[in-house]
């Protein structure tokens, strides 16, 4: 399966920023990308969860998760 970002320099030369959502549960805080709500991690601390926030990201972007769903916006008149 081909990779969303076909080449490392896509993600290299542009500062993306992403919005995402997240929780606290027993002392984690809980998240996702609003893009890509089907993928969510944890951390101990908003430092911890947006990294594995990034890791998700990367793995999505390099094509190692399959069948990836997004969220699109439809306008309709």
């Amino acid at each position: 399966m081909p990779a969303l970002c076909p080449n490392q320099q896509c993600k290299d030369d542009v500062m993306q920023t992403l919005d995402y959502s997240f929780y606290e549960d027993d002392g984690w805080l809980v998240g996702w990308l609003l893009d890509y709500p089907d993928y969510q991690t944890q951390g101990e601390s908003i430092e911890e969860l947006e990294e594995n926030l990034r890791d998700i990201f990367d793995d999505i972007t390099d094509g190692y998760i399959p069948h990836v769903r997004r969220i699109g916006h439809l306008t309709i008149q």
